[in-house]
């Protein structure tokens, strides 16, 4: 198991604890993380903690079928997240860089889906 920090700045992020709870696969990405916010730090004295589990495809679906999600999937979330605070008081340029950015990644990872359908590799272990 890998612990991930990388999200650490405030009062929230300090308190999840993200963990990778798999090896890398073939492609050389992991595939498995929890996102757990003990009890104690909750506020609540019936909670029992918080924990998710976010389980990403392992293997190419022509060949392991879906199993997990995408990162794309994941983008698109937060992607309405950020529109909605983009539409709401919370709007801000900062939030805007970051919608931007977030839209960025999501039409980078769509380019390459594309260009791998037309190479007709896409749902493969090819590249």
């Amino acid at each position: 198991m890998r612990t991930i920090t990388d999200h650490k700045i405030n009062g929230l992020n300090d308190y999840l604890e993200i963990n990778v709870t798999d090896e890398p696969g073939s492609g050389g990405a992991n595939h498995h993380y929890t996102i757990t916010v003990p009890e104690l730090k909750l506020g609540l004295a019936a909670s029992n903690g918080l924990h998710q589990t976010i389980s990403f495809q392992n293997g190419p679906v022509l060949e392991a079928g879906v199993n997990g999600i995408s990162n794309e999937a994941l983008l698109v979330i937060v992607i309405d997240r950020m529109r909605g605070f983009q539409s709401g008081p919370f709007k801000s340029r900062d939030n805007a860089c970051a919608l931007t950015h977030l839209e960025e990644a999501l039409m980078w990872l769509q380019k390459r889906t594309r260009d791998r359908m037309a190479r007709q590799v896409e749902g493969t272990n090819k590249a």
